[in-house]
């Protein structure tokens, strides 16, 4: 009876998702529109710490090879 009401349940919720969504598509591209921003600005930065860290990585291992 359980996975039956949780299937019943998720299948409301996303009707009244869809609903809500139609009715209010204005306030939800406007929060795309500060979201996708932020996104970009985050994904950019972790992208640049990441090859800050390969490229020290990197010269490392050069350096270790290099003494031996």
């Amino acid at each position: 009876m359980g996975k039956i009401l949780g299937l019943a349940i998720g299948a409301v919720a996303a009707v009244i998702g869809l609903i809500l969504l139609a009715m209010w598509w204005y306030e939800f591209l406007f929060l795309l529109r500060g979201i996708i921003p932020s996104v970009l600005i985050l994904g950019g930065v972790i992208s640049v710490i990441a090859g800050i860290s390969e490229f020290r990585d990197t010269a490392k291992a050069d350096k270790t090879k290099k003494e031996e």
